[in-house]
């Protein structure tokens, strides 16, 4: 199997799209996995992506496409004709080909849509993009297989054959009723030891599994993974079966969902890659960017307050970055674990205990930290009086931005926004401020300046 590929081989289909050697072209990469495939194209030169696509049948290069990364596969769709696109999407399982053809300009849609030759394969791509995005609706296929309640097991088994042709795995068999509501399921082990001249209603499970259609698709995820799902069905209102969502498609929410939450946790908004324009990863980075500096602005008001303190013991102010990167870290690692928490359905009971947790746990903490740090001031400098100062107001700092880090995310998804924000600039920033004043003050406390 094919994990890594090497620049021996992109070497080597550059030099056969160079010759137009289509022959031993198709004989080389049909060794090769689609995604595989994918991934040469990927590192070729536009041109050459679109000559190799073109030259391989579409049965092959409509899984090629799936597998492209999205800015190569939007450029190789562009140099396509509809007529084209619509042969890719006619070889693509519904949810697969509503997929490719939504990332089309809307004048591109109603063209290729009306290439499709298979017209109830259309009429199903259609029902698909019609639902919202980051849905149920939005996710599922339409290719499953699906009995009647009133069949035999006998009947059920060659009838199923024909629908199965068209579905690429077969992981569960649903059970319908005269009016296509969704009743049971079975599994081909159930289907198989039953008896010929048993009725699907008496062999049928009634503890399905299923999502509505407009139900979100992280929803859908949890859903999935809580109960170890490889599969499940999607109903409307009416519990009307509608189609079935496979774990691939779950996998794709997860892995798009983990790389908004890096982003948003690193101060990036919006959905930006390396390879955008300048103009695009400037948008992203600036309002973060420009929160640090306002940040920065309320750090320098606050320590021009203390100049008295800093005339007296000039020590505090070597110490300021210390307390500031302590806030800092202990917020993000406290946001971080409930961003996490949250993300899995894991954060439970009250607001008051996970806050009341979270500052016994700061302070275990702040004091083994602030012990050490004691020791080392008094031995450095011989003042214990600065030394307890400092390490008293460490302990402080640490216990709030705790509560900080715990508190704001739960806030956040209370108010339906997504918590990975306060994982990013928006915590460090505010910690920075808080412990810099809550330092100053405790230590102007202690010290009585």
């Amino acid at each position: 199997m094919q994990f890594q590929l090497t620049d021996e081989l992109i070497e080597k289909v550059e030099v056969l799209v160079e010759d137009q050697n289509d022959k031993e072209l198709k004989l080389l990469l049909h060794e090769y996995h689609y995604a595989d495939i994918a991934e040469v194209l990927d590192e070729l030169d536009h041109d050459d992506a679109v000559y190799v696509i073109k030259l391989l049948d579409s049965g092959l290069t409509s899984d090629i496409l799936m597998e492209l990364d999205e800015d190569n596969r939007e450029k190789i769709l562009k140099n396509l004709s509809a007529k084209e696109i619509a042969e890719e999407v006619e070889e693509l399982d519904t949810d697969d080909a509503a997929d490719i053809i939504a990332e089309l300009p809307e004048e591109r849609q109603e063209a290729v849509i009306s290439q499709i030759e298979d017209e109830e394969h259309k009429a199903e791509i259609q029902e698909l993009l019609a639902y919202d995005d980051n849905t149920a609706g939005s996710l599922m296929a339409k290719e499953l297989v699906k009995v009647y309640e009133t069949w035999t097991v006998a009947g059920c088994l060659r009838r199923i054959r024909g629908q199965a042709k068209e579905v690429t795995r077969v992981h569960s068999i649903y059970v319908v009723d005269k009016e296509e509501k969704l009743i049971g399921r079975l599994s081909l082990k159930d289907l198989i030891v039953a008896k010929s001249d048993q009725k699907i209603a008496d062999i049928a499970k009634d503890n399905v599994d299923f999502v509505h259609v407009n139900d979100d698709d992280e929803d859908v995820a949890k859903v999935m993974a809580k109960y170890d799902l490889e599969a499940i069905p999607v109903v409307d209102d009416n519990q009307t079966l509608l189609g079935r969502i496979t774990i691939d498609d779950i996998v794709d929410v997860l892995k798009e969902e983990a790389e908004k939450d890096y982003q948003l946790a690193a101060g990036l908004t919006g959905d930006v890659e390396a390879d955008d324009s300048i103009i695009e990863l400037t948008r992203a980075r600036l309002p973060w960017l420009f929160l640090g500096l306002i940040g920065g602005v309320g750090a320098f008001i606050i320590m021009e307050g203390f100049q008295e303190a800093f005339s007296q013991y000039a020590v505090l102010f070597f110490f300021t970055p210390l307390i500031a990167a302590m806030a800092g870290n202990v917020g993000v690692q406290s946001s971080a674990i409930i961003v996490q928490g949250l993300a899995n359905d894991d954060v439970k009971g009250s607001v008051n205990n996970r806050l009341i947790k979270e500052m016994l746990l700061a302070a275990l903490n702040g004091v083994i930290l602030a012990v050490f740090l004691l020791l080392f001031i008094w031995i450095y400098i011989g003042e214990l009086d600065k030394a307890i100062a400092i390490s008293v107001s460490l302990v402080a700092v640490i216990i709030i931005a705790g509560l900080i880090g715990t508190f704001v995310p739960l806030f956040l998804d209370k108010r339906g926004i997504d918590p990975a924000i306060a994982t990013g600039p928006f915590i460090t920033t505010s910690n920075d401020i808080l412990g810099i004043l809550l330092y100053f003050w405790i230590a102007k406390l202690i010290l009585g300046i």
